[in-house]
């Protein structure tokens, strides 16, 4: 079922939206879990650290995917909001085309610059094997990623929350056997982890284009609907490639905090590693609603309704801050027994230094939660150039922090690092979201019409090559509708 976030109360829209994607999230940061504790318990301690040392390297190629497909469908979330048909079908040609062409490239960037990576980030001797053989396994299947975050972005946009999570419950569960089967069964080492991964997203991945094909006529291209004007492309890429470039700046942020981690030794990037898995988990709330947010912004943006935006996004922030303080209470109550999950016989130095970053971590979710509801909004708007720079920001306050203060304060400073980065990029974020909403809630007002202008688009060739023109909406007898997903929208 699709869900039309146009219509309805903000907040039941939302949060209603957010849940199959929380609990999505969470079967994924379990089905990673437990591809940790199946190391650190059936390997080594010193295996564990090293697949827990490539988590900045892996975000910087995985986080960058994650980016790109989301920001190509945001351009079909528009197309959805504005009611255009032939738009949404080509959109999605467009963003499968694209995905094909960086996919390739993307793969053999990723594994060949791999081991430069590790040793630029001064991975310890003893762990830095395990790290290379585990995230290059990962990288040469990353097309399973790359489709399986294409096809549940483009489900989203489309307001089908639900489905993305029955393909991502499918995939943690095929992990887990798989984990079993290469690790245990095959003795394959860290490579089978890698393996396990590879397998279960691009089984997931073909479920998903499947259904989508099936179940949605709006999403069964042809070939004429890859044939658009270069600018369409464009489009698609304009928001998609800022979106991935701020995850990727994220994430070099994190390979120096990483690198800070790595000079204070195996023991501190163990406990460091197991930490951070439990760390993970507790921000899946905040970051399924961040997604939600998304959906919402650009299906609103489309249709024109500005002042709901503004409202819902408000709604959405009170949301937010009920989800940092259960995750607060989350991660210090848990701490030490799920610490305890992924090394064996843990040190009282680690449990503490586990608990220590966790505490960090977890005051500071109320500035986490802001990120992922105003950045997600800009970028729903199309305005992924400013999530951009707030992905700079946060970059310098990680990098700047982890540098400085782990100098000076060790593993305390490092893990006060990325509540640092938090805060730096809210500032930028909250300007630039109150500046872009005043500016247009302020046009259509200009605009002279009651209610909030809709955005149509031409329904022919490349939609007034990306330009809207706004008009006032029809009254409620003359609405028009069409067919999106299996739901009538409004025109």
């Amino acid at each position: 079922m699709t869900k039309d976030l146009t219509v309805g109360r903000p907040f039941k829209s939302i949060l209603f939206f957010t849940l199959p994607i929380f609990v999505g999230n969470v079967f994924q940061q379990l089905y990673s879990m437990i591809d940790a504790i199946i190391v650190g318990h059936t390997i080594s301690d010193a295996a564990l650290a090293g697949v827990g040392a490539t988590g900045a390297i892996s975000f910087l190629v995985i986080g960058f995917v994650q980016g790109l497909t989301a920001g190509f469908a945001v351009k079909t979330s528009q197309l959805c909001g504005a009611g255009d048909t032939e738009g949404i079908k080509r959109s999605v040609a467009s963003s499968v085309a694209l995905s094909v062409v960086l996919s390739v490239i993307l793969t053999f960037i990723s594994v060949f610059t791999t081991m430069p990576l590790l040793r630029l980030m001064q991975t310890p001797d003893d762990i830095i094997r395990y790290s290379y053989d585990y995230i290059v396994t990962i990288y040469w299947g990353l097309a399973a990623s790359v489709f399986y975050n294409l096809a549940s972005s483009i489900l989203r946009a489309l307001g089908d929350s639900k489905t993305p999570l029955v393909f991502l419950i499918l995939a943690a569960l095929l992990n887990v056997a798989f984990d079993f089967a290469f690790i245990l069964g095959l003795g394959t080492g860290v490579e089978g982890a890698g393996w396990a991964t590879v397998l279960s997203q691009a089984l997931s991945a073909i479920g998903c284009f499947v259904y989508m094909f099936v179940k949605f006529p709006v999403c069964r291209v042809k070939a004429r609907h890859f044939l658009n004007k270069p600018l369409f492309y464009l489009q698609h890429l304009a928001i998609g490639v800022p979106m991935a470039l701020q995850y990727s700046i994220t994430a070099i942020g994190m390979m120096v905090q990483q690198t800070a981690l790595n000079k204070l030794g195996t023991r501190v990037v163990t406990a460091y590693t197991a930490a951070s898995k439990v760390d993970n988990l507790a921000q899946q709330s905040m970051a399924a609603l961040g997604t939600a947010v998304a959906t919402y912004a650009g299906q609103n943006y489309g249709a024109g309704k500005f002042k709901r935006i503004k409202d819902g996004v408000t709604q959405s922030m009170i949301m937010g801050a009920v989800c940092a303080v259960f995750s607060l209470v989350f991660v210090v109550a848990l701490a030490k027994p799920l610490t305890g999950l992924f090394v064996e016989d843990p040190s009282d130095e680690i449990i503490a230094m586990s608990k220590e970053f966790l505490l960090w971590q977890g005051v500071f979710y109320i500035a986490l939660a802001a990120i992922f509801v105003y950045r997600n909004a800009l970028q729903g708007m199309g305005r992924s150039a400013l999530t951009m720079i707030a992905g700079a920001t946060e970059l310098a306050m990680r990098s700047l922090a982890s540098i400085f203060l782990a100098k000076w304060f060790g593993f305390t400073g490092v893990c006060f690092s990325s509540p640092s980065a938090w805060v730096g990029a809210d500032v930028f974020l909250l300007i630039a979201y109150f500046v872009i909403m005043h500016k247009v809630i302020k046009k259509t007002l200009r605009s002279g019409a009651d209610n909030p202008i809709k955005l149509v688009y031409e329904k022919k060739g490349v939609p007034n090559d990306g330009k809207v023109t706004p008009v006032p909406e029809a009254a409620p007898e003359e609405t028009k509708t069409v067919v999106c997903g299996d739901e009538r929208l409004p025109v």
